[in-house]
């Protein structure tokens, strides 16, 4: 499958390279397909490309010292991951599993490089992105810091919410229990017993895959940010 320009605009990375580095990229990228719960990318194995998602989302997974299972950041379309390996040359630092049905475009490092060092905009992008990365590791640490469970139930959907288009603040796409509870080292029930709680107090509405937050300043005082 060759990727168009018109697609590779879309991918914000790429928003403002020169039609010569889209028309480049479209010729080198290749797309695969994965379906929910198949392994993207494995950690420890060879960073040989930087990696987009086009359509679906991801989940960064790591294990601990005992073997369990830790869920990390979520990977939305449009976003790339992968970078660390390229940049460095060292061995992927987490594994990727495909939440749901995903398609995951892979540029090939050398290519990848190239296009750090002769489109600035991409450059400045990967910047902010990695500085963002380290903010996001520092509010993790936080989150799992927190020795009530519920607070981290709370703490990790409020930080999950985005305001649409509409003003809804909502999750659009809300992992599954078993996932939040990786994410944050509980059980699932413990997260089902967290849920259920905001619910019955309309703090939250579900609507099919996507969580309504109705009261988001109440959500933030049970995540103890208020």
């Amino acid at each position: 499958m060759t990727l168009s320009q018109d697609v590779l605009k879309r991918i914000p990375l790429l928003s403002q390279a020169s039609p010569a580095t889209l028309e480049r990229l479209s010729k080198v990228m290749t797309v695969r397909s994965f379906a929910r719960r198949e392994t993207v990318v494995t950690k420890g194995s060879k960073g040989d490309a930087l990696l987009f998602l086009l359509f679906g989302q991801l989940q960064a997974t790591s294990v601990t010292a005992d073997g369990r299972e830790v869920g990390l950041n979520l990977i939305s379309p449009g976003a790339f991951f992968g970078e660390l390996a390229v940049i460095d040359g060292l061995p992927r630092s987490a594994s990727i599993i495909a939440l749901s049905h995903s398609e995951v475009a892979f540029l090939p490092k050398e290519h990848a490089l190239e296009l750090f060092y002769q489109e600035p905009s991409a450059a400045a992008m990967m910047f902010a992105h990695l500085a963002r990365s380290i903010r996001q590791l520092s509010d993790i640490r936080t989150l799992l810091g927190m020795q009530n469970a519920y607070q981290r139930v709370y703490a990790l959907l409020a930080s999950l919410t985005r305001v649409s288009p509409g003003g809804l603040i909502q999750i659009e796409t809300l992992p599954t229990q078993q996932e939040i509870a990786i994410m944050i080292n509980t059980s699932r029930e413990t997260v089902s017993r967290a849920l259920n709680e905001l619910l019955s107090q309309g703090i939250v509405e579900k609507d099919m895959s996507r969580l309504i937050i109705r009261q988001p300043d109440k959500l933030a005082e049970m995540a103890g940010q208020g």
